[in-house]
């Protein structure tokens, strides 16, 4: 019998990988923190490992770098799961040693079977990157006890949605009130444990855009937790206005549209700039198209359909705030959603946003995090209208 840690804080996220592997008679053991679970490394000595990156105590990057200094652990296969939309930390846990690395907002229980099943049985076949995985086989021979059933998990997560965002509001109010750093960064650290949580438990359970969504939140509270120095009013609105919309986004009947990807007009004369938007959008795993000139950015707009469009406000020829206005004026854009991201950040500047049809507004420079779940709120949002339209007609 093959022994497996699971090292893994969400008890709800453990349970279900454990009952999974039992069935299919690993000896599991589970450790709810990095240290616990480097410790049981060493004394449990178990075939294979499965790994979350963000612990407490002990990250998954630390255990990695530490067993792989230790010649007994140097070849010991250890599977990660993790937040895609933290890339360094992925790519540190590949050069650290990982032999799989699994997007936790995608993650299917057949791939994370699949995963361990190679890393036992095949264990000279290439590490793999978000490794997807159509079947699954024990020593050769199909298993299904890996694909529990899935209206069973959904409605089981649902049912824990009261509790689960009543928690985070309640972190988010202290949060908010909170006037000292120290604080701030322990309700942060709070706020970023209770989304954590909900990541591994949504996409088990087939709710896709939940547990999309809350990643984008984790890596903005972490990043906000790690430098402190960057909250401010608008950081502080952009998690509010999050925590709003997971309550729309579990309260849902049907999932906002991912079928397609998301695209996304940036519009911006200055190249420096341009560029951060569109690295920012591409590390959040989205299609911008960026352009210079404003005129482009109208004709391009006129010939395609774009899911949301950033501006810049003070650009030549046309300014953000006339683009908007005409981006309002043709059909397909009445609804579309717009975001400015500028320098401008006064009042005034502001209020002209809203006046010309924009949705939303982000003071430079910016935080990447920051804009990708501004970006993921108002699309998801959108994607999200024609259902409710139908529930009501």
């Amino acid at each position: 019998m093959k022994k497996l840690l699971i090292i893994e804080d969400d008890p709800i996220i453990a349970n279900i990988y454990r009952s999974i592997f039992e069935k299919e008679d690993y000896k599991v053991d589970v450790a709810a923190d990095g240290q616990s679970g480097f410790y049981k490394i060493h004394e449990e000595r178990p075939d294979v490992v499965l790994l979350d990156l963000m612990l407490p105590i002990m990250g998954g990057v630390d255990i990695l770098k530490k067993i792989r200094a230790q010649k007994a652990f140097s070849k010991l296969p250890v599977v990660v799961f993790t937040n895609a939309y933290l890339p360094d930390m992925v790519q540190e846990a590949m050069k650290a040693g990982a032999r799989h690395v699994y997007n936790k907002a995608t993650l299917a229980p057949r791939d994370i079977s699949q995963a361990i099943h190679d890393a036992l049985f095949a264990p000279n076949n290439p590490p793999a990157n978000n490794t997807e995985t159509s079947s699954m086989t024990k020593n050769g021979k199909p298993t299904e006890s890996a694909a529990q059933n899935p209206a069973e998990l959904c409605r089981e997560f649902l049912q824990s949605a009261p509790e689960t965002l009543a928690g985070i509001r309640s972190a988010l109010q202290v949060l908010a009130k909170a006037e000292d750093v120290s604080t701030r960064t322990t309700q942060l650290n709070e706020l970023y444990r209770r989304v954590h949580a909900i990541i591994g438990g949504a996409a088990i359970s087939g709710l896709r855009s939940i547990s999309r969504f809350s990643s984008a939140l984790e890596a903005l509270l972490k990043e906000l937790y790690d430098q402190p120095r960057n909250i401010n009013a608008s950081t502080l609105r952009t998690i509010a206005h999050s925590v709003d919309f997971l309550g729309v986004l579990f309260s849902s009947n049907r999932e906002a549209s991912e079928h397609t990807a998301i695209s996304i007009m940036v519009v911006d004369d200055e190249v420096l700039s341009r560029r951060a938007v569109v690295m920012a959008l591409e590390k959040g795993d989205l299609k911008p198209v960026a352009v210079a000139d404003p005129a482009v950015g109208l004709t391009l707009a006129n010939d395609n359909q774009f899911d949301l469009v950033v501006l810049d406000v003070d650009m030549p020829g046309m300014n953000g705030f006339d683009l908007c206005s005409k981006l309002r004026a043709l059909p397909a854009y009445k609804s579309v959603p717009v975001l400015f991201v500028t320098s401008l950040s006064d009042f005034d500047n502001r209020a002209k946003s809203m006046m010309s049809g924009g949705n939303d507004f982000i003071a430079k420079p910016f935080l990447f995090t920051e804009l990708n779940v501004k970006v993921l709120t108002y699309v998801l949002k959108s994607r999200l209208q024609p259902a409710k339209v139908a529930v009501a007609a």
